[in-house]
């Protein structure tokens, strides 16, 4: 067999984008993003177990992935406390029988004069979205390391690659989501875990409905972004598939936007 042959064989074989068999954990499954994801998840095939503060979207999210023909399952958890991750991680095994995959979606955000910075609130949009990124990457990292496989996908931001007035948290947060990104890429690559991000422009979900409401904010975005449109829930479909399957198996410590172009602009 010579070298093109062997490449065809190759092509032929190559699962890609299939996730038939695998068991996807979605924390922030609830709403927005996160539900967009795991939908897509399971029509690529994989059982979804959604977990957030909850149970109102979770239960909803979780119905969802049953009508496309997969497992389903919702768990309530504060995902920034270590005992209740634990106790996350023990229900998804007992659920589903383990992890394969990890996408950390859960998001908080607060804007406010710098000078004025309410530090309960700032404590808070850290807590939500790096202190329990950090918690869900540990624990779920501990029975991927155990089998030898698993793919985490962590939900950054275009703001994490850029500042922001009046933003001493949301910003902030997510550019520590892009180096925990890269540290664990690191530290697990070798050892068959693949960890990489997603960093998405603004999209109608409710933690950007405030903002784009005000028509001179929303004027700005628009003048930002090239392809002159918000993005869309069902833009992260291929992007978090693609992450989370074989496709991606030499991918790793990459903060990948989706944002129509904003960083280019």
């Amino acid at each position: 067999m010579n070298e093109l042959d062997d490449l065809v064989c190759r092509a032929r074989s190559a699962p890609l984008f299939d996730l038939g068999g695998k068991r996807a954990l979605v924390v922030g499954g609830g709403t927005g993003l996160g539900q967009a994801m795991a939908l897509a998840l399971a029509r690529a095939g994989a059982d979804v177990c959604v977990a957030g503060y909850g149970p109102q979207g979770l239960d909803e999210t979780a119905s969802a992935v049953a009508s496309l023909g997969r497992r389903g399952e919702s768990i309530s958890v504060d995902a920034t406390d270590e005992a209740e991750v634990r106790r996350l991680m023990r229900e998804m095994v007992d659920r589903l029988g383990g992890i394969d995959i990890l996408v950390n979606s859960q998001g908080a955000v607060h804007l406010q004069e710098s000078t004025e910075l309410d530090m309960t609130e700032w404590q808070r949009v850290i807590d939500v979205n790096l202190k329990s990124v950090v918690l869900c990457c540990k624990h779920a990292g501990k029975l991927m390391l155990a089998q030898g496989s698993g793919k985490i996908i962590n939900i950054s931001s275009v703001r994490s690659f850029q500042g922001r007035a009046q933003d001493l948290a949301y910003a902030p947060s997510k550019g520590a989501v892009n180096q925990l990104t890269r540290s664990l890429a690191i530290e697990w690559g070798p050892r068959g875990i693949n960890v990489n991000a997603i960093a998405p422009v603004f999209t109608l979900t409710a933690i950007n409905k405030a903002l784009l409401a005000e028509p001179a904010k929303l004027e700005w975005v628009m003048s930002r972004i090239p392809m002159k449109r918000l993005g869309e829930l069902e833009d992260l479909f291929g992007p978090v598939i693609f992450l989370a399957s074989a496709a991606s198996n030499f991918v790793n410590g990459h903060t990948l936007p989706v944002d129509g172009g904003w960083l280019g602009a």
